[in-house]
């Protein structure tokens, strides 16, 4: 018998409550966004329902905005897998804002991978308010 095909549905986006890594709990969204301002520790991604793929291996991987490490080089992409734990699973991927602000701006890509084929991929445009872009992305 043919295996099902994952069925995959992009739940939410933008801003998200902090996510405790520890806790079975994914964070709640806040606002639906693509625009993130630059603020230490705000919680940003987009979660995932995948259905009908119980045991299958999903990359993810966070591109940021060429941030460069202590000695000036640009840091790899952050990326590694999970395994699918039941055939209605829930995943977040997110991140934050860490100081210096001023080298997180710019687009930060996040992807997840299953058999080759990307099924979630949204770039969140994180930029600094402090310049006014803040309030020229929200029409004000």
């Amino acid at each position: 018998m043919a295996k099902s095909k994952p069925v995959v549905h992009l739940h939410s986006y933008g801003i998200f409550t902090t996510w405790d890594a520890e806790s079975k709990k994914l964070p709640k969204i806040k606002e639906f966004t693509l625009d993130i301002p630059a603020e230490i520790d705000i919680e940003f991604g987009f979660t995932v329902n995948i259905k009908k793929a119980k045991g299958e291996k999903v990359r993810y991987c966070i591109y940021h905005p060429n941030i460069t490490n202590d000695d000036g080089e640009i840091l790899e992409p952050f990326d590694g897998y999970v395994y699918v734990r039941n055939n209605d699973w829930d995943f977040y991927l997110g991140d934050t804002i860490w100081a210096p602000i001023s080298t997180k701006v710019g687009p930060w890509r996040m992807t997840l991978e299953m058999n080759n084929s990307i099924i979630a991929d949204k770039t969140f445009n994180v930029f600094n308010h402090d310049e006014g872009q803040f309030w020229k992305r929200r029409g004000c």
